[in-house]
Parts: C-alpha cells; sequence; structure tokens
C-alpha cells in the first residue's frame, strides 16, 4: 500500500487502524513538532498516542451533559482504573490542577426494555474530568498505562449513551440527560456517529462502524451488531483460543466452538512448561497495559522496591517504572559489562523488585543474556519480566527464564492492524507465582478483564494463522537483510542474526524458527536516510507486526525530545525501522533496490552541488 496519502488511515479505509500515513521525513518531523499541515489531516493515529476521533467525540459529548465547559475528559474502562489515574494526577500537579478533577460513571440503565440483553457485554464508563491544565496529567497516565478505553468500547457506549440505556450511577434511575441533540423516537437502522464520518463512509458495515439501537430494537441491534459476524457468545470460546495461541497449545486455525477445550491439551505446548494452564494467561487492551499491570502486581506482592530496565527500552517501559513506585535502574545497552555493573551492585546488598527486559530489543534488536539474568535473579530474588513482542513467542521461549512474560498482541500476533490487545504469562514455576495468583484474584488485580468483546472477537479471527505468517514474514526479512547488507550506502544493519548478541537470541530460539520480521538500518549520511524514506514503495507510519512491510524513522518518532539522548546508547537519530510485511519477496526486495538506489544518487547530487 504505497500511495496513501498524508494523514491516512493504515490500513487505509479502517475505522480501527493502529497507524497513520506518514509518507516523508518531513512530515514525520512535522507531527513531532505539532504542526497543522500533519496534525489536522491525521484521521487516526497510534491509538495510545493519538485519541481515536471517537473517543474523542464521546469524551465531549460527557463534558456537554455534566461536566465543566473548559474541563477535558479521558474514558476509562471501569472506576477502578479512573481512581488509579486521579491518583497518579494528584500526586504530580499543581493543587488547583489536582482540585479541577472530577470521575463521571456511566452504567447500563437496566430498567430500559431491552436492556438485559446488553448486560453480558458491561458496557460501562468511567470519565475522569479535570480543567485545561490537568490535560497534560491525564495524557500521560493514558499514555503510559494503556488502560484507557478502546475506540471500540467508546462508540458502542456512546451509542447507547445517545439513546437513553446509560445512566449516571449515582444513585440515580435515569438516563443522562440529553443534550439539545435528542435522540428519534422513531424506528431506528444503523447509525455511524459523526466521529467516524472521516473514515467509516468507506467501510463495509460487516467489519466496521457502530449501530446505534433504539429502545425498542436492542435485541435486533444485538443481533446485527455481533449475529452474524461477532457473535458475543463466542466471547469466552475466543478469549480461550487466543490464550492458547499465546502458550503454543492450540494447534488449529478452524473456527471456533462453543465447547470446552480439553485440558490436557494445554501440556503439548511451544513454552516447555508442561503444568502452564490457560488461567495463567491474562489478556489486557494493549501490550502497554500488560507491562503496566505486571508491574503493579509486582509493586503489590514484593513491596516498594526500585526495578531495573536493561536494555534500550521501548519509551513508555521506561517511563512507567520511573513514575509509578519508587523508581528505576537503567541499564540502556543491556550488555554484559551492565550485567557486571547489575552483580557488583547486588553483591553490595542492593535488592530489586524486578528486571524488565525486550527480547530482542527495540530498535536494534539485541537480545539479553537470559540464562545469566535468571542465575542472578535466583540467586539475588528479584522477578524478571520479558517483553517477547518482537521476538513473537512463535520463534522464540523466554518463558523458562521469565517471572512473567508480557507481549503487545496488536503486533503480529494480530497482524491486520485493526485491533489492540496485550498478554501477561506467569510462570507456574516462578517463587512469586502463588503470591502474584492471589493478587490478581482480588479486586483491581490481573482479573479486572477490561478487553472490551468486540476487540476479543477480532483479535481472535485474525490470530488464526499467525503461526505461518511468522514463517513468512521470517524469510522475506533475511531476504531484505541480504539486499541492505550489499549496499554501500547501508552503515549497520540491526537484526538478531548478525548482532553480536545472536548466541543469546539462539539459546532461545525455537527449533525450525527464523529471527523476526524487525529490523533497523543506519545509511551511512543523513541526506540518504531521508531519500531512502521519501522513496521506499511501502506504507510509512509508527507501530510494527502489520501484514503489510510497514516503515518508520523510529528515532525521531519515539525519541524526538531526547534524541542526543538515545544516541548515547548507540541509537542514532536517523535510525530506520522496518517491519516486513507478507508480500512476495521478490517483489519487496525490490521495493527496498529501488529505494536504496535513490538514496546512492542522492549522495551524488549533493556532491556535485
Amino acid at each position: 500500500m504505497p500511495d496513501l496519502d498524508l494523514g491516512e488511515s493504515i490500513p487505509p479505509h479502517t475505522a480501527h487502524a493502529v497507524s497513520v500515513s506518514l509518507p516523508t521525513w518531513k512530515s514525520n518531523i512535522g507531527y513531532e513538532e505539532g504542526e497543522d499541515w500533519v496534525v489536522g489531516r491525521m484521521t487516526t493515529g497510534y491509538p495510545r498516542f493519538f485519541i481515536h476521533r471517537s473517543i474523542q467525540e464521546f469524551a465531549a459529548d460527557i463534558v456537554a451533559r455534566v461536566g465543566a465547559k473548559a474541563s477535558k475528559a479521558f474514558l476509562f474502562p471501569n472506576r477502578q482504573i479512573a481512581a488509579r489515574c486521579v491518583s497518579f494526577v494528584k500526586a504530580r500537579a499543581p493543587p488547583a490542577v489536582a482540585a479541577s478533577l472530577d470521575t463521571v460513571h456511566l452504567v447500563l440503565d437496566t430498567t430500559q426494555p431491552g436492556a438485559g440483553a446488553l448486560a453480558s457485554l458491561n458496557p460501562a464508563i468511567s470519565a475522569v474530568l479535570g480543567s485545561q491544565d490537568a490535560f497534560s496529567f491525564l495524557k500521560q497516565y493514558w499514555q503510559h498505562t494503556g488502560d484507557g478505553v478502546s475506540s471500540r468500547r467508546a462508540e458502542f457506549c456512546h451509542a447507547l449513551l445517545k439513546n437513553g440505556l446509560l445512566r449516571l450511577d449515582d444513585g440515580a434511575t435515569g438516563p443522562v440527560s440529553p443534550t439539545s441533540a435528542k435522540p428519534c423516537r422513531g424506528p431506528k437502522r444503523y447509525q455511524r456517529p459523526s466521529s467516524m464520518d472521516t473514515t467509516a463512509k468507506h467501510v463495509s458495515p460487516d467489519r466496521e462502524g457502530v449501530a446505534a439501537p433504539d429502545l425498542q430494537e436492542t435485541s435486533r441491534f444485538l443481533e446485527e451488531r455481533f449475529g452474524r459476524n461477532l457473535d458475543v457468545s463466542f466471547v469466552q470460546p475466543a478469549k480461550s483460543a487466543i490464550k492458547r495461541r499465546i502458550a503454543g497449545a492450540l494447534r488449529t486455525d478452524s473456527e471456533l466452538s462453543r465447547a470446552a477445550p480439553p485440558d490436557h491439551e494445554m501440556e503439548f505446548n511451544t513454552r516447555g512448561v508442561v503444568n502452564l494452564r490457560e488461567e495463567d494467561i491474562y489478556l489486557f487492551p494493549c501490550g502497554m497495559s500488560a507491562i503496566f499491570n505486571s508491574h503493579r502486581a509486582l509493586l503489590s506482592t514484593r513491596g516498594n522496591m526500585k526495578s531495573i530496565n536493561f536494555g534500550f527500552p521501548y519509551v513508555d517501559t521506561l517511563k512507567i517504572l520511573e513514575k509509578f513506585g519508587p523508581g528505576v535502574v537503567f541499564y540502556g545497552y543491556g550488555s554484559e559489562s551492565d550485567l557486571d555493573d547489575l552483580e557488583k551492585h547486588l553483591q553490595a546488598g542492593e535488592r530489586f523488585l524486578a528486571l524488565f527486559c525486550e527480547f530482542p530489543g527495540n530498535p536494534l534488536l539485541t537480545c539479553p543474556n537470559l540464562t545469566r539474568i535468571r542465575q542472578l535473579a535466583d540467586r539475588y530474588d528479584f522477578a524478571v519480566v520479558v517483553d517477547e513482542t518482537i521476538g513473537t513467542f512463535a520463534n522464540v521461549n523466554v518463558l523458562p527464564f521469565a517471572d512473567i512474560v508480557v507481549s503487545s498482541l496488536t503486533k503480529i500476533f494480530s497482524g491486520d492492524a485493526n485491533v489492540m490487545g496485550g498478554s501477561a504469562i506467569l510462570n507456574p514455576n516462578s517463587r512469586y507465582y502463588e503470591s502474584l495468583k492471589n493478587w490478581a484474584r482480588t479486586a483491581g488485580g490481573l482479573d479486572e478483564d477490561t478487553y472490551w468483546p468486540e476487540d476479543v472477537m477480532f483479535l481472535e479471527r485474525n490470530s488464526r494463522d499467525f503461526v505461518s505468517r511468522i514463517d513468512r514474514t521470517n524469510a522475506n526479512a533475511e531476504a531484505i537483510c541480504d539486499v541492505l547488507r550489499q549496499s554501500p550506502v547501508v552503515k549497520t544493519i540491526f537484526y538478531p542474526k548478525y548482532n553480536e548478541t545472536q548466541a543469546n537470541y539462539e539459546a532461545c530460539k525455537l527449533p525450525n524458527a527464523g529471527y523476526g520480521g524487525l529490523i533497523s538500518v543506519v545509511l551511512r549520511r543523513p541526506e540518504q536516510a531521508v531519500a531512502f524514506y521519501d522513496a521506499i514503495q511501502t506504507a510509512k507510519g509508527p507501530s510494527l507486526g502489520t501484514n503489510f512491510t510497514l516503515t518508520s524513522p523510529y528515532v525521531l518518532l519515539a525519541h524526538y525530545q531526547e534524541l542526543d539522548w538515545a544516541e548515547g546508547f548507540g541509537v542514532e537519530r536517523d535510525l530506520i525501522r522496518i517491519s516486513v510485511g507478507l508480500e512476495e519477496t521478490e517483489h519487496i526486495v525490490n521495493v527496498f533496490r529501488g529505494a536504496l538506489k535513490v538514496a546512492e544518487e542522492s549522495t551524488a547530487a549533493s556532491q556535485e552541488q
């Protein structure tokens, strides 16, 4: 999909896309600078950074109905999360800003005809309202934790609010007072919220969009919204199927069944842990939510200790460890010498909550020495949390080395780039397993289950061919690496097969698996990087793990305000990250050859000048 306009959703015409087209180097800088010629054209963006327009409209409607004119609202799936957001802001904001905070809870009005049919969906919303000055603090919580509502939940619940099926949870029995735009009382069929007018008009109603139910037609609405494609009776089987795929125990791509899967199926999994159970795998609205709640779990069960961030991290992982709890010790290289230094501190008596790392890391694709980390953790009593998003559990098995394994299911597990998701696995052989499981069963623990049913159904459907897609991206990535390695304009390639930490990757690599679909490359001159990026005929935007090749000037997007800091850890500002897709190998290789040729010609042109 090379011919996408600036600001168009990726994939195009997809109401819940998780990426957005930034087709030139200049447009990426414009986005980071907040320039209107870029931001004003964006129909969507990566959901934790760009608040989806359907969420924005719902929040504005809530403010208009119950809030002050100058206030902003951030939406969360339950009151516990909203309360955590309020606590976060109050601990950091000036007193006047903290005093502006308020919460509004909307729940299903079961007194309305047909509302009982919606109860199993738990269509609740908790809004945190604050002044304009509170926006940046609220946005921090939203972005770092990933615990905000999904765009599908917002669409659905907003439709219910418009039709009088949600009420304030304040002891009142009636619906929330409507604004001047009162819902029609005549028969209704399908009605799309205006928030989606910019994208949903191109989308088949079978796949995306939202229907708004009339009070008299709730049953019909449910049938038409879910019955043909997203039958709510399949939500629990879908969750089960997703968890078993994550465990490497489900070996079929067949349609869902309402029948419970056999218990013994989990014994035969690719994780090499025969006592792993489906109940040890938790689903979250996105990958950062899995990381954040794993950190919460460890703080609650192990005490208030600093954590270790080992290796150059995805940006919000480090922010979580810095801002939630007593702090973090950062080892940005993730090298053997960093482990030597850590061991000295441990020997001197320092103690830590947990070590968080990625396998491989993003964007340098280096791998920490999990064998040595596990030995240190056992000796000095700290937990190990491994993010396997980039390696993927079809290529590597890190669970034997970890107490908790987290992953963003938004990426290659889904592939279609139209739904968010995350997971956390508790290793049943961990010394912390029982305390974590006990905490998970309590209110506000890992069992909050805030993953919206529609998102569950889309993720299950998308992930059925996950393993076969991994095989294809592995092969395509190696073919692209071969082209990059032969180019005179390429300075450095980052890929697990060629990094100095390859042995660490091999220690966790599954038999007959590959090295993943993510490559980072640095060209020899900045102008070459710009020419290459502008010329490459792939989709260009944030995110990774898509079924199509997606290219991004990753460091500009992730670390624009801290480029010098990133370069201090070997992460160069002109680095280009390539998420390899499922295209025909010969085609995608030629695409890269063409862009490299343009980069070479840009050097010759600049020398002539």
